[in-house]
């Protein structure tokens, strides 16, 4: 009889952007290079990354440092609103601002999001079918990272809102049997040298 294993995820936010978003810039590189040494010790069996080049390229120089890691481009794991909150959702003080916010995101992103956070759940989350653990590293944006790690904690679904992850940042979640769901590790940067942390991330939340 198939039992089921541990989920290991390993979230990532794509390294800094050219202003044009076509590309990494050389401090993205850096990065994502200093990055995939750090992830040379996990057992991955699978990348999967946004369809955007600058989570493809992220993905790619990662995959470039690993042996046998299979790599794949997923819809799921691109660049949308995975939530669009109704104003009764919101705390009264904050409604207006959350509500502006989204709204200024482009129309197409808005209505396709809620399928494909759904499809992301889907695809990334909770223990998977058989007896070995799973390691396996998603290659994203900043909106998806804060729906999934949301979700880990139970959060409402509006509240990916405000969860920002610098790039190049790691987040670590373990789906486990049984068990509630841990997020061992969320924004880490420690790979990075000073001057390469908190992209990604406006002045006022460096640290």
């Amino acid at each position: 009889m198939t039992g089921t294993a541990a989920r290991h995820l390993y979230l990532v936010r794509h390294g800094e952007a050219t202003p044009d978003e076509s590309g990494l810039t050389d401090r993205g590189r850096r990065q994502t290079v200093l990055l995939g040494e750090r992830l040379r010790g996990v057992p991955l069996t699978e990348i999967s990354h946004g369809p955007l080049p600058r989570a493809e390229q992220t993905a790619r120089l990662i995959h470039a440092q690993l042996d046998g890691t299979a790599l794949t481009s997923s819809e799921a794991a691109g660049d949308y609103i995975p939530h669009v909150p109704a104003r009764d959702e919101l705390p009264e003080d904050a409604a207006d601002a959350v509500l502006d916010r989204v709204a200024a995101f482009p129309a197409d992103e808005r209505d396709r999001g809620p399928a494909l956070a759904r499809a992301a759940l889907d695809r990334f989350t909770g223990p998977v079918t058989g007896d070995e653990p799973r390691h396996e590293l998603v290659v994203t944006h900043n909106f998806l990272i804060g729906w999934l790690v949301r979700a880990a904690l139970d959060a409402p679904p509006w509240r990916w809102i405000g969860l920002n992850h610098a790039n190049a940042g790691l987040t670590v979640i373990r789906y486990a049997p049984g068990r509630p769901v841990s997020l061992l590790l969320y924004n880490d940067t420690g790979h990075l040298p000073p001057e390469l942390r908190w992209t990604g991330l406006p002045p006022e939340l460096h640290v």
